[in-house]
């Protein structure tokens, strides 16, 4: 067969998306266990998901370094001593933290499964926060914090954040270098007697399920209760205080290029408009082919990269738009990206253009979900954005049902010039 390299194959639409859904089993102590029995090699993806994050710590730092800690001593094992075995058994473990959940994930070969959960489980269970470990971690944090503080894209997405939310808001607070001193080992013990308990805790298993697997992760985490609170109270979240200043400078004289965010409020995840925005967003800046990339980037060549995003706090959404560019360019990039957004509020989108954006959505999630255990991402986003399990079909029937005149509404109903806070930082 004789291919003629000259013309363009032609490009198949995902016809569907089938996101294999968990198989749930509740545990003798109550626990959540959600199975996703998908893979074919003997490797496993184990999650437990706590339902508390920054929202819930009553000082800045607590909750990710109560979970950082983790892995640095137990009544049995120190923090060599855990870093051996997991290495022995061929193991790899993450600790991280969001706003409302703390996460651990563990990778294992199966057949080193038992040893590997058993560590796991003494971590979980049985942390002893040593001093002279927390005083290592907290000494590299606060060297990464330093060298972060000088860089203009954090000091202008931190300054965002406080004058969305305002700087009293948990979400517009920022550590500083004075909380990494006050931190101690106390701090951390209480957040985690009041946070890691069996009822505030989610499990997700992944990849060649045997019985053997399950029998472990019922025999170390739910045979019956463990942990010490039993009543968590829900963080209530207070009201943004909304926008003060349109233009925000922050100041940083040696600044070779600024960083622009531009944002605004959205819906949260739970609106009817808020799929739909996704959609509004990947056309706008969410992709490499997005329109302020081929504007602001291909055309113009004031940056060589600019994008945006929708970030998804509990009860809303900020959309940020988002460059570093050359301290000359700032005014040039602003004026571009607000004709950018004039042009979609009152300017119907080209059909291709949207079906490229269509076919590029379709594929990114393909992407992201495209071997047995990156699936566990899918339901644990499902999880701790309180969302229902349709929410992936949702989204593929959004994306395919979307119009060019949906996309202009969206962008006139939410796309208000004087309601973003643009912020600069640099040389400015």
């Amino acid at each position: 067969m004789t291919v003629d390299r000259k013309i363009m194959p032609a490009i198949d639409c995902i016809a569907e998306l089938n996101i294999q859904r968990p198989v749930r089993k509740i545990m003798p102590n109550g626990m959540v266990l959600n199975i996703l029995d998908t893979g074919m090699e003997d490797v496993i993806r184990f999650d437990l998901v706590i339902g508390s994050g920054q929202l819930d710590q009553n000082y800045p730092l607590q909750a990710m370094m109560t979970n950082r800690m983790l892995r640095e001593g137990t009544r049995n094992m120190t923090s060599a001593e855990i870093a051996e075995k997991l290495d022995f058994y061929g193991a790899w473990l993450d600790l991280s933290s969001s706003v409302n959940s703390g996460f651990i994930t563990l990778y294992s070969l199966g057949k080193f499964f038992e040893k590997t959960i058993d560590i796991l489980a003494q971590m979980i269970k049985e942390p002893v926060f040593p001093e002279r470990e927390l005083k290592i971690v907290t000494e590299s944090n606060k060297q990464m914090f330093l060298v972060n503080a000088q860089r203009v894209e954090v000091m202008a997405r931190k300054r965002l954040n406080k004058e969305l939310f305002g700087p009293e808001h948990p979400l517009g607070k920022f550590a500083e270098l004075e909380d990494y001193e006050r931190l101690s080992t106390e701090m951390l013990k209480t957040f985690y007697d009041d946070n890691y308990y069996s009822d505030n805790c989610t499990l997700f298993v992944a990849g060649k399920i045997t019985d053997k697997v399950l029998k472990c992760i019922e025999q170390y985490f739910g045979e019956t209760s463990w942990g010490m609170n039993r009543n968590k109270n829900i963080p209530v979240m207070p009201e943004p205080r909304g926008i003060i200043e349109k233009r925000v400078k922050v100041e940083k004289k040696d600044g070779m290029q600024s960083s622009v965010k531009i944002g605004c409020f959205l819906p949260d995840r739970m609106h009817e408009d808020f799929l739909d925005l996704k959609v509004l967003n990947t056309m706008m800046g969410g992709y490499f082919g997005s329109r302020l990339m081929k504007n602001i980037r291909e055309d113009k060549g004031y940056t060589y990269g600019i994008g945006s995003g929708i970030v998804s706090y509990p009860d809303c959404s900020v959309l940020i738009i988002s460059t570093e560019t050359g301290n000359e360019y700032v005014e040039n990039v602003i004026k571009e990206t607000k004709n950018e957004i004039e042009r979609l509020k009152c300017t119907l989108a080209d059909k291709n253009e949207l079906t490229m954006v269509k076919n590029y959505m379709m594929g990114d999630i393909c992407r992201a979900y495209e071997n047995a255990l990156s699936i566990t991402e899918a339901w644990i986003y499902v999880l701790t954005a309180g969302t229902d399990d349709d929410f992936f079909d949702r989204s593929v029937e959004s994306i395919k049902n979307i119009t060019e005149k949906r996309i202009m509404e969206l962008a006139e109903k939410y796309l208000d010039w004087n309601k973003m806070v643009e912020v600069v930082a640099g040389n400015v």
